[in-house]
Order: structure tokens, then C-alpha cells, then sequence
């Protein structure tokens, strides 16, 4: 049996820009960097010129997949002996385990709770892992998932670390290299690996664009702990953005977003909706609930909107049956 690694969430500091630029040229052995596009449509919508960066556009259809393949690399470099993985998702952090898994040799078996979406569960299958379905929630799944490590004497990966966010940060340094006159970042949070990769990214480069956090209105989480400066739990009931629907924050995630977000945006779930079909009419992309989310944010603040902005498109991996209900416009059951 092998060492049961359970490693802290993260370092407590954003990665610097040569830990960024090494995850990059390491995730480009993989695939290439995902395009930031200007789109005439969504533009006139919002009143501003806006980027929207393609998340959705990588092997797995969403950003985690960067930060997936930076993880296994320095685990398989840092700790040979590991026999297996194991983590908790709502689908997206599985898809990059299993992605990077297949890449390393690394056997992994993600947790997911009752009811998560069939695609993502397949998607997930068909990258070789073993999937587990258990817990009423996310929170939930995390547990089992700590459980099943030490049974099996399996390596626990977290939702959240600093090589996590390395990876995932790379997305940022592509977007303000590419869009340096960028004002405005809007990004989901869920974990908040993402939005603590931009503001990484952004303070590497020494960019002066203000980095803004959309959360659900039904997963509050973050939004109340950065209101209160301390981590405070709240329910998770959003219907649409699985991919934001984190009960518990992470008390280093916490920390790099009180210090580094300009504000929080809260968006119902009638909001990311709206934005999934106005990002489809607009740009013809799919986008999940999470991936919508910074649109939604955006459009909520359009008529204070005056500089070039972007939007994190950060996944398009949503049911084709919740796909076509929104899209139709239908009220959810």
C-alpha cells in the first residue's frame, strides 16, 4: 500500500510568473493556448468592447484541464511511489484528473454526488476513471473522496493548490498578453481555483486590470466569507451552475481573493440562464451554467460599463437536455 498523501490546499502565495510560464509550456505539449475573441454581437449588447475567453475550447471542454496536467506532472516527479489518486467533483476537476491520469499512467477515481450531470459523469467514464457516485452534494462527495484516500491508501487530490492554480492561471497570462488593454476581468468562482489564477497572472505581469468574482446567488459561500473576512458556510442549491456550487470555501483561496478581487457580483440563476442563450445567439458557443456566469455579471453591470472588458467563458460542458430547456427559453421543473 502506498503513502497516503493528503497535501494542504496550497502554499498560502500566488504563483510567480516563471511558476506560470512553466505550466504553460507544459500544458502546450498537450494542447495549444484557447482563443480570446472579440465578438461584434455580444459587443453591442453590452455597450463595450469584451473578450471572451475560450475555455470551452480545450480537450475537455473546460479550463481545469490546465491545472490538472500541472498537478500529476509534479506528483508523478515528486512522488513515484503513488499508486492512485482519488477527488471530488461536479465533473469538470474530474474530466482534468482523468486527462491528465491517462497521460501519467496514474489510476484515479473520482466522487461525484447523487444526481450529477449524465455527460460529465460519461465524460468522465471515458477518460478511464473510476467513478463513484456518493453524497447528496459537493461537500459531500469531498468527504467520501477523503475516506476512500485513506482506504485505499491513495493519494487524496485536493479541489484546490497552488499547482492547481498555476495551471489554471495560464489561462490568464494567455488573455492579458493577447488583450493587454483589458480593464475589467470578470470570473466565476466555484473552488475559486480560476479567479486566483487570474489574479496570479494579472500580478505577475504587473496588468492594472481590476479583477472582478461572480458567485451564485444560490451558493453564497464566498460571497459571504469576503463580506465577513472569515470562511462562512452556506447552502448550494443553484440549478444551473453545478460548476459554482461549493457549500464550504477554502481558506487559502479566501485568502488570495480578499486581497486580490476589486468586488463580488452575485447572479441568479435566471441570470446565467439568460447569459447561456445570449452566448450562444451571439457567439454560437455552448456554455454551462460556471461558464456563463461572468456574462451574466457583465450584462447585470452593462450600463456602467465604459472600458474593454473579458468575460472567462471557462466551460461549455452542460446537458444536452438543460441545453435545450434553456435555450427554449422553458421555465426548470
Amino acid at each position: 500500500m502506498s503513502t497516503v498523501l493528503h497535501p494542504t490546499s496550497g502554499t498560502g502565495t500566488s504563483p510567480s510568473l516563471q511558476a506560470l510560464e512553466s505550466a504553460a509550456a507544459l500544458i502546450y505539449q498537450s494542447f495549444p493556448p484557447t482563443p480570446q475573441i472579440r465578438w461584434p454581437l455580444l459587443d453591442a449588447r453590452l455597450g463595450t468592447r469584451c473578450w471572451v475567453k475560450h475555455e470551452n475550447h480545450t480537450p475537455v471542454g473546460a479550463f481545469k484541464v490546465r491545472g490538472g496536467l500541472v498537478y500529476l506532472h509534479w506528483l508523478q516527479a515528486a512522488h513515484p511511489e503513488v499508486q492512485g489518486i482519488v477527488t471530488a467533483t461536479r465533473g469538470n476537476h474530474g474530466q482534468s484528473v482523468g486527462y491528465a491520469a491517462q497521460r501519467t499512467g496514474a489510476r484515479a477515481c473520482v466522487v461525484v454526488p447523487r444526481g450529477n450531470s449524465n455527460e460529465k459523469n460519461a465524460a468522465m467514464r471515458a477518460l478511464g476513471v473510476e467513478l463513484i457516485e456518493d453524497g447528496d452534494d459537493f461537500q459531500d462527495s469531498v468527504e467520501v473522496a477523503d475516506r476512500l484516500a485513506v482506504e485505499r491508501g491513495w493519494h487524496r487530490l485536493p479541489s484546490f493548490h497552488t499547482h492547481l492554480v498555476a495551471g489554471v492561471g495560464t489561462y490568464a497570462l494567455e488573455l492579458l498578453r493577447a488583450a493587454p488593454d483589458v480593464k475589467t476581468v470578470y470570473v466565476p468562482i466555484g473552488l475559486g481555483s480560476g479567479a486566483c489564477g487570474v489574479i496570479a497572472a494579472r500580478d505577475a505581469l504587473g496588468h492594472q486590470a481590476e479583477v472582478v468574482g461572480v458567485v451564485s446567488t444560490e451558493a453564497q459561500a464566498y460571497a459571504r466569507s469576503l463580506e465577513t473576512g472569515r470562511a462562512v458556510s452556506s447552502p448550494a442549491t443553484t440549478r444551473i451552475a453545478d460548476g459554482m456550487a461549493c457549500r464550504t470555501p477554502v481558506p487559502d483561496a479566501l485568502d488570495v481573493l480578499s486581497r486580490g478581487l476589486s468586488r463580488v457580483v452575485l447572479v441568479s440563476d435566471d441570470e446565467v440562464e439568460a447569459a447561456m442563450r445570449h452566448l450562444f445567439s451571439d457567439t454560437h458557443n455552448a456554455a454551462e451554467g460556471a461558464g456563463a456566469a461572468a456574462c451574466a455579471a457583465a450584462l447585470q453591470e452593462r450600463g456602467s460599463l465604459r472600458d474593454e472588458i473579458a468575460v472567462i467563458l471557462c466551460g461549455g460542458n452542460v446537458d444536452r437536455s438543460v441545453f435545450a430547456r434553456v435555450l427554449s427559453d422553458m421555465p426548470a421543473m
